[in-house]
C-alpha cells in the first residue's frame, strides 16, 4: 500500500491543480526559478561546510580528537567507536552516515556499539549544514548561541543514547 502513496499523491495534485485552473507547468517551472538564486546564495556556506569536513577526514585530526576524548567518555560507557560518528555528524550526514554503515559492517547491527550508533544517527542534526542553509537564507549574521546549544544538544542526546542502550 505505502509504494501507492506517492503516485497517488500525484494523481490528487493534478487532479486539485485542474479544479483550481492551475498551470502545473508554469507553477513548477516558476518553483524551478525562484530556487536557483537561493542555490546560489546557499552554495559558499555548503563548500565550506563540505570542505572542512573533508580536511577533518583527510588530515587524520578526526582520530586524534577520538583518541583524546575517549577516555572520559569510556568512563561514563561511550564506546571509542561512535565517538568518531558524533564528532562527525554535526558536519556531515553522507560522512556519518559511512561511518555508521562501517559500524555496522565491524560490529553488526544488533550489538551494543551497533544500537548506540543507530540512537545517536537517528536523534542528531547536522549542526553546521542546517545553520548554512537556514541562516545564509534568513540573513541572519548573529548567530548568538544557536549553534554551541545545537552542538551541546546533540552531545548530550548522543552520550544519553549510549547510556540508554545499556540498559535496552
Amino acid at each position: 500500500m505505502m509504494s501507492y502513496l506517492v503516485p497517488i499523491l500525484i494523481i490528487l495534485l493534478f487532479v486539485y491543480a485542474s479544479v483550481k485552473r492551475v498551470n502545473v507547468y508554469d507553477g513548477f517551472v516558476g518553483g524551478a526559478k525562484q530556487s536557483v538564486p537561493t542555490a546560489v546564495a546557499v552554495f559558499p556556506y555548503l563548500f565550506a561546510t563540505f570542505l572542512m569536513v573533508n580536511a577533518l577526514k583527510a588530515s587524520g585530526v578526526d582520530r586524534f580528537i577520538v583518541d583524546i576524548i575517549s577516555p572520559p567518555f569510556a568512563l561514563i560507557g561511550i564506546p571509542k567507536e561512535v565517538l568518531k560518528l558524533l564528532l562527525i555528524r554535526p558536519f556531515s550526514g553522507s560522512g556519518s552516515l559511512a561511518i555508521l554503515t562501517d559500524v555496522y559492517q565491524t560490529y553488526g547491527v544488533d550489538s551494543y556499539i551497533g544500537n548506540c550508533a543507530s540512537v545517536i544517527m537517528g536523534s542528531s542534526e547536522t549542526v553546521f549544514y542546517v545553520s548554512a542553509v537556514y541562516f545564509s537564507q534568513t540573513k541572519v549574521k548573529r548567530l548568538g548561541w544557536a549553534v554551541p546549544i545545537a552542538l551541546f544538544c546533540n552531545l548530550v542526546g548522543g552520550v544519553l543514547a549510549c547510556i540508554l542502550c545499556r540498559f535496552v
